[in-house]
């Protein structure tokens, strides 16, 4: 195997035995060699159009759900990742029909190559995966490419199952797909990625617009930490159909729902607030789910990443669920929709009366939902504190959260940046400052949550605004820096929508990713002024003089 997609990846290179995510050799070669079917698909749709054959939507949803599944921490089932191949096969063979005839010239092996004998996918995984790709930089850009889409597809799954599509996002998917089976210049592929950005802008904007039109916009919001006397469900992930839903079916019930993780911020939307079995968050980010989920003692839902491996002295493996995309081996798994019907999670809720309350292991609050809408709303408030000099600086400081040590790092920064700063976050990234008492700013508390990894969108709305109201040229010329924490590929996707927003000088770290090859960085750098995080104190007084 060799993988080396997310921030953990062993010694910044690359895992090669075992995934430090906790995924097997088998596993990271079958994701492998979905991705290279998913590259012929997106090859045979791109070639099908060109010659009059549109199958854009179709092979969109299929390609941004599988490529979903690939994402660090959703998938550890081998068994799942096999159907999925067989399925990717299947599809291809049916696009490949319709253009039989049509498509001129020779095709990449990806588009071509059909197997239904599993002895076979092990063996073509190791000899089509990442370091099929020889030349580094080249390995580099379209790894960078593919790690993106992954971010992208993950965000235009989401919208779609909320009924937004828009098939620019889904052409685009899959014309960078396809362009990785091409020989390109290394501007093109430059090129590519850049506009990779742009489409994760666009993405994430169809998200937003799923969710608030499906839910209303979120609201300032105090999220209690405490628990009921009641059982409850903990929801994980990301999805808010699935906390629809599930907050429906229990309604009445006598089982509590708490969020977990990624999900807090559905404490945030009216449409979930109006729920009193909605208790509140439990717990922290995805990484210390084995001992949340343990001292939860209720039922567990996991509606996309992050689920990790279940520990031998670990408990609840008798009353953890997966949906959607997650598979993990030996869980039951909650199927999905059919026919416009709703999912059925009445096997989450009976397990979950057999239980016991949970454990309380905090108490207290936190404040969130300052997503652009409300934001925007108390925008007077915010620009009358930066012209008066109350506030000095917005830090954004968005994106994942992770088991390394280093990322106290984000910790010390948010303790120590000046009391006059205000830290803007989205994302699992915020669990590293969120409950510590920071104050306020005239009444504007000093980290203002947006919500979700996707609702960095939100601060890049709010930024332009901002821009807007000071009448500056660009983001750059604002009193904001970018001190960003990155872990899976979603967190690439905000990183390249925030390239294309022309944002230089971000930090990134604890680590920069390992697929970005040195001649890459020199790139990036050259152009962005991307640099890795350092030193707490001369990085904070760096941000504090606009550097």
């Amino acid at each position: 195997m060799f993988c080396f997609q997310c921030q953990e990846t062993a010694k910044n290179t690359g895992c090669t035995v075992r995934g430090v995510c906790g995924k097997e050799e088998t596993t990271a070669n079958l994701q492998d060699l979905l991705i290279f079917n998913l590259k012929g698909i997106a090859l045979l749709a791109k070639k099908g159009k060109e010659a009059g054959v549109d199958m854009t939507t179709e092979a969109g949803r299929f390609v941004t759900k599988a490529l979903f599944t690939t994402i660090t921490n959703v998938n550890f089932n081998d068994a799942n990742l096999v159907k999925w191949i067989k399925k990717a096969q299947e599809f291809k063979k049916s696009v490949k029909d319709k253009v039989e005839g049509k498509v001129p010239g020779a095709l990449h092996e990806s588009a071509l190559w059909f197997s239904d004998n599993e002895a076979e996918f092990q063996e073509k995984a190791k000899k089509v995966g990442i370091l099929a790709t020889e030349n580094e930089d080249v390995r580099s850009l379209r790894e960078l490419l593919v790690i993106g889409l992954k971010g992208i597809s993950a965000y235009a799954d989401h919208a779609a199952i909320l009924g937004v599509e828009k098939d620019e996002i889904y052409e685009f998917i899959l014309n960078a797909l396809a362009s990785t089976t091409e020989d390109l210049s290394v501007d093109d592929m430059v090129g590519m990625v850049m506009k990779a950005g742009e489409c994760s802008v666009n993405t994430m904007a169809a998200l937003d617009q799923a969710n608030t039109g499906a839910y209303g916009n979120p609201e300032i919001t105090e999220v209690n930490l405490g628990v009921g006397a009641n059982p409850g469900i903990l929801i994980s992930g990301h999805d808010l159909k699935d906390m629809d839903e599930l907050l429906k079916q229990t309604d009445g019930t006598g089982v509590d729902v708490y969020t977990h993780g990624e999900m807090l911020p559905a404490n945030y939307y009216p449409a979930f607030k109006k729920y009193d079995h909605l208790k509140g968050n439990y717990g922290g980010s995805w990484w210390h789910q084995n001992e949340d989920f343990e001292t939860f003692n209720g039922a567990i839902l996991m509606t996309t990443n992050c689920i990790i491996p279940i520990k031998k002295k670990n408990t609840y493996q008798d009353r953890i669920f997966t949906t959607g995309v997650v598979s993990y081996p030996g869980l039951t798994h909650i199927p999905d929709r059919e026919d416009g019907k709703t999912k059925d999670f009445s096997a989450v809720i009976a397990c979950a009366k057999k239980c016991q309350p949970p454990q309380e292991i905090e108490t207290g609050t936190l404040v969130g939902g300052f997503a652009h809408n409300q934001v925007l709303a108390l925008a007077d408030k915010v620009v009358e504190a930066v012209k008066s000099g109350a506030i000095k600086r917005f830090i954004v400081m968005a994106g994942c959260d992770g088991r390394m040590k280093n990322r106290e790092y984000f910790t010390e920064v948010a303790k120590k940046l000046p009391k006059d700063t205000v830290i803007l976050t989205a994302g699992c990234a915020k669990y590293r400052y969120n409950k510590l008492d920071l104050g306020d700013i005239g009444g504007i508390p000093r980290v203002l949550d947006a919500g979700q990894c996707n609702d960095s969108y939100s601060l890049a709305v709010i930024a332009l605004k901002l821009k807007e109201v000071f009448g500056v040229g660009h983001i750059n010329d604002l009193p904001i820096s970018f001190d960003i924490g990155w872990y899976e590929q979603k967190a690439v996707a905000v990183l390249l929508a925030l390239l294309h927003l022309g944002v230089k000088g971000i930090r990134l770290g604890p680590t920069l990713p390992a697929f970005v090859s040195p001649t890459v960085l020199n790139v990036l750098v050259e152009n962005f002024d991307i640099k890795p995080t350092g030193d707490v104190d001369e990085d904070i007084a760096a941000m504090m003089a606009g550097n």
